[in-house]
């Protein structure tokens, strides 16, 4: 099969289901309001609250809710062959994450920008909130703590990036001054932006820099990393948005979209086969089953719970208009879905050989942000003749700069978190910035070299979780939504049908991992596989009398 036709069908699914399904959503369903006064309006702050223009949210959406997920997990999951990734990945994203991630902007922006999990107090009650609340925390612990680790592995694997990657700070500091004090036009700021992350791109094979192995005495240089990576998240957590976070996600933004339009072109240039095969009955021993697996390995890409969280969190703080959230939303989610595809073509196109992808895919879990990297630079240097080192750099700093503006959101998020538990629990201190920010980075530290040891790799230990939890917390958010639009009389089917079909492949791929659990002896993480599973089970039953109480308040009204 030629990669092309399948990069094309892919594409043009994806711009059928923006142009017409998401303006059926944001019309018909969600009722998008031209004239409704958004929290960034109504609690303007400078700081937290500021109405941003949608292509610069845009950018900060894209890129927080995207990270290195929409690249390992397509890019593992082909193992099971291209053709039910490819499926997952498109539908997903148009009929999944498109409606997730708009619903949970205008469900925030309806209450106050609070998060999914205060919302669910408003909505479900107290008992779900709290339950709630403790997924949404060990979701970006799982993302702060994992996302450091695979930054810091990528500057050691390749230290060409670093020099792009910290370089890209300070380019997005100075735009955001540019753009904040409106000294030049965005679309001058975006080019000059974009010609200086590519120009970094361009120095960093001429200065790799390479972190010692050993810094100090038992601190090898991946910690050092994970440390500098904290410090520089913990302080991006707390600059008003439009210093750093705004700027960084959009400039990022623009760079990684002329990255895909790179991979795309190759493919085009070069036309590769697919050489993996379309559906893969010749999988390693101890591969599970692809039902249900595949639809928690790709996550973010078809659709994910972190970008419920990124959407009630952040964006909701900063959407201008009501009717953006369509743009930001689910053009966001295009974006991430357009990325996921790319995974897929070049994990499974840029081999020269059936024997060469095999040799990459001799276990399940290999292949991933490694399998991008290679396959993708196999493609750029034969598909548009750049040296292959140079395409190499390129896609490293493409997975790091994903990685590093996910968590810079993510420790946002969990700062967030901490001081709304202020607000429910009655602690005032826990409800300023900067001890919130200190216990969300000190968790995160907890986990990473309490679990970890020296290597501060802790976060890995509990990644397996990753991939259901985060789907859980997809479902548990479309469930929110759901009973929303029941309690407003509107049509609810087109979040029921999707939140539904994730709670029932969620629920049994965690039943799945139990048994793999046990039999592997990792009575750790069979511990916590049952906690999550009893809050999934509490929090849908607590929606679904929500639901019940709803509709039947809803139907004694109408008669």
């Amino acid at each position: 099969m030629s990669a092309m036709i399948v990069m094309f069908a892919g594409l043009a699914m994806m711009a059928l289901g923006y142009f017409i399904y998401s303006k059926f959503i944001a019309e018909k369903i969600y009722r998008l309001d031209p004239d409704f006064k958004t929290p960034a309006h109504e609690y303007e702050d400078g700081v937290d609250f500021v109405p941003t223009n949608k292509f610069v949210l845009w950018g900060h959406h894209f890129t927080s809710v995207a990270g290195a997920a929409p690249i390992v997990g397509p890019a593992i999951a082909v193992i099971w062959g291209w053709g039910p990734a490819f499926a997952w990945v498109v539908l997903g994203t148009i009929f999944f994450a498109g409606v997730h991630d708009t619903g949970a902007i205008w469900a925030s922006v309806r209450n106050k920008a609070k998060s999914v999990g205060a919302l669910t107090g408003d909505v479900v009650g107290k008992r779900a909130r709290s339950i709630f609340m403790i997924v949404i925390f060990l979701v970006l612990l799982m993302v702060n703590a994992v996302f450091a680790v695979v930054i810091a592995r990528l500057m050691m694997s390749f230290p060409t990036a670093v020099v792009p990657v910290w370089g890209a700070i300070f380019v997005a500091l100075i735009i955001g001054q540019v753009i904040y004090r409106r000294i030049l036009s965005l679309p001058v700021v975006s080019i000059l932006g974009v010609i200086a992350l590519y120009a970094l791109i361009w120095a960093g094979p001429s200065m790799p820099l390479q972190m010692p192995a050993e810094v100090l005495p038992g601190v090898s240089g991946n910690a050092t990393w994970i440390l500098l990576l904290f410090v520089y998240a913990a302080i991006a957590s707390v600059l008003p948005v439009w210093v750093l976070l705004q700027p960084r996600d959009y400039i990022n933004g623009l760079q990684l979209f002329v990255g895909l339009f790179v991979l795309y072109g190759a493919v085009v240039m070069l036309n590769p086969t697919m050489v993996a095969p379309m559906f893969n009955s010749d999988v390693p021993p101890g591969t599970p089953s692809l039902v249900p697996l595949l639809f928690v390995t790709i996550a973010c890409g078809a659709i994910s719970g972190f970008h419920g969280l990124v959407s009630s969190g952040t964006t909701s703080k900063q959407l201008n208009r009501e009717p953006d959230a369509r743009f930001v939303g689910y053009f966001g989610a295009m974006g991430e879905g357009g990325l996921a595809l790319a995974a897929i073509l070049v994990a499974t196109a840029g081999f020269a050989s059936l024997a060469d992808w095999q040799a990459m895919y001799h276990a399940f879990g290999q292949g991933g942000v490694t399998a991008f990297v290679q396959g993708g630079a196999y493609i750029i240097h034969h598909g548009l003749g750049m040296p292959e080192v140079t395409a190499a750099t390129l896609l490293t700093v493409m997975a790091a700069l994903f990685a590093g503006t996910t968590m810079d959101t993510g420790l946002r998020l969990q700062r967030y978190i901490f001081q709304e538990w202020g607000e429910i629990y009655k602690q005032e201190w826990m409800k300023k910035p900067l001890p919130a920010t200190l216990l969300a980075v000190g968790s995160c530290l907890l986990l990473a070299f309490g679990a970890g040891g020296a290597d501060g790799s802790g976060g890995m230990i509990i990644w397996p979780l990753f991939g259901t939890t985060n789907q859980l917390l997809a479902g548990l958010t479309l469930l929110v939504i759901t009973v929303m639009l029941v309690h407003l009389r509107r049509p609810m089917w087109f979040t029921l049908v999707p939140l539904c079909f994730l709670l029932v492949m969620t629920v049994t791929a965690l039943l799945f991992q139990l048994r793999t659990f046990y039999e592997q002896g990792n009575y750790f993480l069979l511990g916590l596989d049952i906690v999550v599973l009893i809050a999934a089970i509490l929090v849908a039953l607590e929606c679904a009398a929500a639901l019940k109480r709803h509709r039947a308040a809803v139907a004694s009204e109408s008669q």
